[in-house]
This record gives structure tokens, sequence and C-alpha cells, in this order.
């Protein structure tokens, strides 16, 4: 205690006892400091060649593989519920070598930028994802190195057809294009070929930290990815967090609108700092809450382990809390009927 202050029972006052506000839905509302809402959040969707009803996937409940038409009307849905955006992958029939459908005009994906811009317009932000992994008949996210060891990516090989897919994604209408390829120098690669060819109107979303994470598995069953291996050799070790903001510091130099990191919820730590940093860095910051995130709640929701709508606002909320602006995830639609309602 200061010399000269004294304690307010001194003064005949009782002694200070800790308050305990009486916690009311419109107090706790009132003084809440975290508020995701419908517009933070996109919902990624998948849309398989040839499909003509969607197809349930069995490893994500309640998530499905589109046909064309059901991709319209999922998009428009999402759009009605006021849901910020929607990030499309492809499932094609055929894959080769070097990912070629990812640049054919006809290729699925390309397809469905084309689809769902004509369907929602810019009612919402149309993202795709900017990888060849889906297309590639060895599963990685770029073009192998010959006569190298096995499963080795060339690096500046992959580069050159990223450039490729940012020229076929942009013409297409994609709002965003989503880099999640993990290649060194990808950012500064696409966006020097956007640049040549008069487009600045297309953002870059980076993935700037995505890590070699277990959280993936239901993904690959979402996209039939024929992926022999891991990624480990250009996705991030789970072990780092500086290597995180050395990548930040990369790829908003090389131009990126918006960062990202996945996963979201086992990666809470990286994405503070992430966002403090971007923050200073004057760039959005974005997180995804992968298929395995998803998945082992689902699971818990199907046994009554878990609280169904109120794990899935705490999860968003954790999230935004962490300092992602924007968050990925497939409850998007349910969540944004669930945040209108939550005091």
């Amino acid at each position: 205690m200061s010399p000269g202050r004294h304690h307010p029972a001194d003064a005949g006052f009782p002694a200070a006892r800790p308050r305990r506000l009486r916690r009311t839905a419109a107090l706790r509302s009132l003084v809440a400091q975290t508020r995701p809402a419908a517009a933070d959040l996109v919902l990624p969707l998948f849309v398989k060649e040839g499909l003509r009803e969607p197809a349930p996937i069995g490893s994500m409940p309640g998530v499905v593989q589109h046909s064309r038409d059901s991709l319209r009307k999922a998009s428009l849905e999402a759009v009605q519920a006021g849901v910020g955006g929607l990030m499309l992958f492809g499932v094609p029939d055929e894959r080769d070598a070097t990912g070629s459908g990812a640049t054919d005009e006809q290729g699925v994906l390309n397809v469905a930028i084309r689809d769902v811009v004509a369907e929602v317009g810019d009612a919402t932000v149309v993202m795709a994802d900017l990888c060849l992994d889906e297309f590639t008949d060895h599963g990685h996210c770029g073009v192998l190195a010959s006569g190298g060891t096995a499963g080795t990516v060339d690096n500046d090989a992959t580069l050159v057809r990223y450039r490729e897919m940012a020229l076929s994604q942009a013409a297409a209408g994609a709002h965003v294009l989503g880099l999640s390829g993990m290649m060194d120098g990808q950012v500064g690669a696409v966006r020097a070929a956007l640049d040549e060819a008069g487009d600045v109107d297309t953002a870059l979303l980076a993935y700037t930290a995505k890590y070699a994470s277990a959280f993936y598995g239901p993904f690959r069953d979402a996209v039939e990815a024929t992926l022999s291996g891991d990624r480990r050799t250009y996705q991030q070790d789970p072990a780092n967090l500086d290597e995180a903001l050395r990548e930040l510091a990369l790829d908003v130099a090389e131009g990126a609108d918006i960062v990202m990191v996945k996963p979201a919820l086992p990666y809470l730590d990286v994405l503070r700092r992430v966002a403090d940093e971007a923050a200073v860095l004057g760039v959005p910051v974005a997180a995804y809450q992968v298929s395995g995130e998803m998945a082992m709640a689902e699971a818990a929701f199907a046994n009554g382990w878990l609280d169904r709508e109120r794990t899935i606002v705490e999860t968003l909320t954790a999230v935004r809390r962490a300092g992602a602006g924007i968050v990925l995830t497939y409850w998007a639609v349910e969540a944004a009927a669930l945040l209108r309602r939550t005091p």
C-alpha cells in the first residue's frame, strides 16, 4: 500500500470484495468483445465433373461433392444466408502429370467458376483454389522434378503452371485466387502474371502459414486425392512458428492481398502472431477451419458428446478472437443462421 493512502476499511467502509455481475444475456451481448458474423465466413464447395446429383462425402457429414446444378443452388443459398464468400474446388474425371485440367477452359473448376459467377455475380466473393493437387495423377501440389527423388516437386516449373492457372481462373471470373500450393515465390509469380495481362482487379489470398497437418484427411476424400506420401517438403512444420512470420513478410512483399493460417483451431497461437504482424503491414487475415476440425466435432455431435450449436459458434468465436477477420468453414451457412440469433 502506498504511503499516505488508507484502505477503505480504515475509514469505516467494509473491506472490498470481488464483484460478480449478474450476467444476463443482454449484458453479455452488450459487453462482448468478439462478434463473428455471417459476412466474415467463406463456404468451401466441391464440384465433381460429370455428377448429376450431389454425392455425400462420408468423412465430412453434411458436405457433398456437387453437380453443376447443385453447386449453383448451394451458392445462391449461401448468398441468401449472408455468407461473405465461396471457395471453389474442382474434382476432375481425368488427371495427368502436369495437371492440365487446371488450365483447360472447359475443365471442371473453370466451368464451375463461370457457373457460380453467372448465378450470384458480385453478391458474394467468388474464390478459386489455385493448386495442382486435385488435377495431378501423383497428387502433389506441383510438377514433379524429372530424374529427382520420387515425389520431389520442381518449384520453378510449378510456378509456370500457377501463372497459367491464375490467368485461366481470372478469365473465368474468379474474384479471388487462393494460392494454396506453398511453393516459394508463388505470390510474386502469380501477381506478375496478372499484372502482365493488365488484370488489376483479381485479388490474391496467400496460404501464408499452411502446416503439414493431420487434420486434412477428410479433405482428401472430398477431392479424391491420389497422393502417395506427404507434402512435408513444402508445407510448414507444425513445430515452427517463426517460419510463418517470415512467410507472411514474403507474401505481402510479393503482392498478397489477404493472408491465411491453415488449420485454424490447432494453430490459434500462430494465428494471433500472424494477425498482430499483419495489422502492422495492413493486410486482412483469414483462417481455414479445415475438414478434420469439422469432422471430429461432427463425430462428437453424433454421439451426443457436444452441443452442436454452441460448439459451432464457440469455435468460430475462438478463431475470430485469435485475429482472423475471415473464416473458411464448412458450417458457414448453418453458422450464419446461428449467429443471427446468438445474443
